[in-house]
């Protein structure tokens, strides 16, 4: 028996990719294979965490077995990683697999199933772990009112991005406004810190070496309340050569910024107390 479904990929980030550029960086994107269709996200430049935000839908997909089955054991879905080099073709990063939750044409697309929230998957490389994604897959099939009887997508809307769809409003995350701080001590060791607030500020660099001021210069960052879905912050030390050229010296990755974040006090709630 024959059901016709949609596919929908919700490609939110990746993180702890590995540098497959001498720059110590990736140019990384994902394709996404789903029976015979196959979909990408769009290329991120320079980063080992890429925040792709992006809804892939794949429509008129055909799968054939009884209903239960396809609700209770949906095919696998495959998830490649690659970066992109100018020259050639895409290098391999890695691979992992999922399973969509599925929602059958008379079923209702509410709680606690739906919408489908994010996870993170563990992208292999071989037998070695090559980072995580975080994503999530919902398998919607298409009853006798066709697609319009698919739950709608629910913004937002972005039209800088032409074409693409960012992820839906419910399954991607509540952002928050960080900004982060860099001081560079004497010994010129960097120490991070994450400062939220509540409006967009820069990030700033603050040292008794001015070469390094230059080079330092930030912007404020958008992150999930949530801190499990913080990705790393990677660190690079470079040597600057003649002529321009960059040679990296090393990297590091801090995997967890949760000792660094501080949340300014409450003011209303300091006034309460000194007020009671």
């Amino acid at each position: 028996e024959k059901q016709v479904f949609q596919l929908r990929a919700h490609m939110y980030q990746a993180r702890s990719l590995f540098a497959a550029d001498s720059s110590g960086l990736s140019d990384p994107f994902a394709r996404v294979f789903f029976i015979s269709q196959s979909q990408c996200t769009e290329v991120l430049n320079e980063t080992l965490c890429p925040t792709w935000d992006q809804l892939l839908v794949f429509d008129n997909v055909e799968l054939y077995g009884e209903a239960h089955e396809m609700r209770d054991d949906p095919p696998i879905i495959v998830i490649e990683i690659y970066d992109q080099d100018t020259v050639g073709k895409a290098d391999f990063m890695g691979r992992t697999f999922a399973k969509p939750v599925v929602k059958m044409s008379d079923e209702h697309y509410c709680p606690p199933r739906f919408p489908p929230q994010l996870e993170y998957y563990q992208i292999y490389r071989g037998n070695s772990t090559a980072g995580d994604l975080l994503a999530a897959f919902e398998l919607l099939q298409i009853g006798p009112g066709g697609k319009s009887d698919l739950p709608p997508i629910d913004g937002p809307t972005d039209v800088d991005r032409g074409p693409i769809l960012p992820v839906p409003l419910g399954i991607r995350p509540v952002l928050s406004k960080y900004r982060v701080e860099v001081i560079a001590l004497e010994r010129q060791i960097l120490m991070f810190s994450i400062v939220w607030g509540r409006r967009a500020c820069p990030w700033t660099s603050h040292s008794p070496h001015p070469a390094l001021d230059k080079q330092h210069t930030f912007a404020s960052q958008d992150l999930p309340e949530n801190e499990l879905l913080h990705p790393p912050l990677n660190i690079r030390v470079v040597d600057c050569r003649a002529f321009g050229r960059y040679t990296l010296v090393g990297s590091h990755a801090v995997s967890s910024l949760r000792k660094f974040i501080y949340r300014p006090p409450d003011k209303k709630a300091q006034h309460w107390n000194m007020t009671g």
